[in-house]
């Protein structure tokens, strides 16, 4: 069969390519896999280019030295590592004791706080005998240069040598309380912001100039430069003054879920909402194999990934407010 071709790809043939893509992942070497199964290092070639072309993306990554996941990758090898479990084709990966060792992680602050902090706790009470130091900061992180390990980034990445495994999209809404809304009316397009009371988070940039997608080209985006009352450099104080009644807020939907699905918020301007933007978890390859870096990976990929999805459910569910029978545009 030759090695791009699928069809005929029987099940016992497709569990024994999956045994190899997992023994070449655990090993790091394609020859490795082979020695582990008695095949050559063209067999394993061949079994993963089959495993590929089911996938219809790359799994693996190789260089001289290595082999990287690709972020499918990431996604297919546990997947079938618990098949094989399961059916017995492997063993589970054995205890030396309990798992030692230390990292350290970067988040954006409030994501960090709300997002990562439970998960990471949850992983700190699971492995008593590791420990982790924690950066909460609004910048960009030189992973390598500040000796950090893992980062979780919520924008588009540049290209780099480093593995990015993708946990979900982040929104970017603009909300008010139901009081503020009762009282001044709702902007109908971004154009109408100019007379409304906002409040500014000068977290990652300008506070005062918002983005926003086209109502029939969200891919389009434009900025608008708004009239800030309050203007802050932490997010969730500005948040709590939206709830308050000072103003439109623009922000991030997971900072904002729980306050829109209670009540306490409502969104405005959905129809010229920009494109979302990706959330990853980057680590350096070299890292990204030792032992505690990896289980700590394996632990927060699928709780984040979980929480992501969450997120979109609860913002899904959530539409704008009706406009107050006495609706209007503040004066200028």
């Amino acid at each position: 069969m030759p090695v791009g071709s699928v069809a005929g790809f029987a099940t016992m043939d497709r569990l024994d390519a999956m045994k190899l893509f997992v023994a070449s992942v655990d090993e790091g070497s394609l020859a490795a896999a082979g020695r582990r199964h008695g095949r050559s290092a063209a067999s394993v070639t061949r079994a993963i280019a089959l495993l590929e072309g089911i996938a219809g993306e790359a799994l693996l990554l190789r260089s001289t030295r290595r082999l990287h996941l690709t972020s499918a990758g990431e996604r297919h090898v546990e997947v079938w590592r618990d098949v094989l479990l399961r059916l017995g084709d492997i063993a589970p990966v054995p205890s030396e004791g309990p798992m030692r060792g230390s990292f350290v992680l970067t988040a954006p602050e409030l994501f960090g706080r709300l997002k990562v902090m439970p998960v990471l706790e949850a992983f700190l009470r699971r492995e008593p005998s590791t420990s982790a130091r924690v950066l909460l900061v609004n910048r960009l992180v030189d992973l390598v240069g500040e000796g950090v390990d893992m980062a979780v980034r919520l924008a588009p990445l540049p290209d780099s040598t480093m593995t990015a495994t993708k946990l979900g999209d982040v929104r970017t809404l603009v909300c008010a309380s139901p009081d503020y809304i009762a009282r001044c009316g709702i902007p109908a397009t971004p154009q109408d912001l100019g007379r409304f009371d906002c409040v500014g988070l000068n977290v990652e940039g300008d506070g005062e100039l918002w983005s926003f997608g086209s109502e029939t080209e969200r891919a389009r985006v434009r900025s608008i430069r708004v009239r800030t009352r309050l203007s802050l450099n932490n997010a969730g104080a500005g948040i709590d003054a939206a709830v308050r009644g000072l103003g439109l807020v623009r922000t991030r939907g997971y900072q904002v879920a729980e306050d829109l699905a209670t009540g306490r918020l409502v969104t405005v301007l959905t129809a010229f909402e920009p494109p979302p933007q990706p959330a990853h978890l980057v680590f350096h390859p070299d890292r990204g194999s030792r032992g505690v870096v990896r289980a700590f990976i394996d632990h927060a990929v699928p709780a984040l990934r979980d929480e992501f999805r969450r997120i979109t459910a609860m913002l899904d569910a959530i539409g704008e407010p009706t406009p107050p029978k006495s609706d209007h545009l503040p004066a200028e």
